[in-house]
């Protein structure tokens, strides 16, 4: 099975959003792991939204926490412990799984394990999403060399959001790393939008 994990340089960047174009692109099963924010809503209530293959399937979570903050404060609040042995790959048929992470990748689930870390246990490539803003180039910089120290694949970047030549060019310069795809302001997330883009994404993943 080909796991793709997204994540992003920080939080709500888009990885919600990409994360659909790629579960369409590759037609491709679904999973979140962690979710926080379950008060308001999910990622798989969205992603059901974004989806109009017949054949991508949507995991349940493995967590599900009600306040929308880090998975460890909002857990330490519902008294769960977050343990990544209960973190595993659902079985699937499917050849392509799209993973979606919690924040950043040194996001804490508990005193010891990051995002990261369930990166590294599910033995995930990494597709990272940036969103330009002041300080994108240097959360971008950061989150790519965190998973270049610890040796782990990264099948591309994604940037999101009005575009931004001088920050793109330098994050993808440094980072010797594809572009995979890139994301335009939206008036609306839809499984129109979703769609147009998968066919674009196709060919770059």
């Amino acid at each position: 099975m080909r796991k793709i994990f997204v994540t992003g340089i920080g939080t709500d960047v888009g990885k919600t959003v990409v994360s659909g174009i790629l579960t369409e692109a590759l037609h491709a099963d679904y999973w979140k792991p962690v979710q926080t924010g379950s008060y308001f809503s999910t990622d798989s209530e969205k992603m059901r939204k974004y989806i109009s293959n017949t054949v991508s399937k949507i995991h349940p979570e493995a967590y599900v926490l009600r306040q929308y903050m880090s998975p460890h404060a909002a857990a330490e609040l519902e008294h769960v412990h977050i343990d990544l042995n209960n973190i595993n790959t659902p079985q699937t048929d499917n050849p392509n799984m799209i993973i979606e992470g919690a924040g950043g990748i040194m996001v804490p689930l508990n005193s010891k394990h990051f995002i990261v870390d369930v990166i590294q246990r599910l033995e995930a490539e990494t597709v990272l999403v940036i969103q330009n803003y002041m300080g994108s180039i240097n959360h971008s910089l950061l989150s790519i060399d965190a998973l270049k120290q610890r040796n782990l694949p990264v099948a591309g970047l994604v940037f999101n959001g009005p575009p931004h030549q001088l920050s793109e060019d330098i994050i993808l310069s440094y980072s010797g790393l594809t572009c995979i795809g890139r994301v335009q302001k939206e008036p609306q997330i839809d499984a129109k939008v979703i769609s147009r883009y998968a066919e674009a994404f196709k060919g770059a993943i």
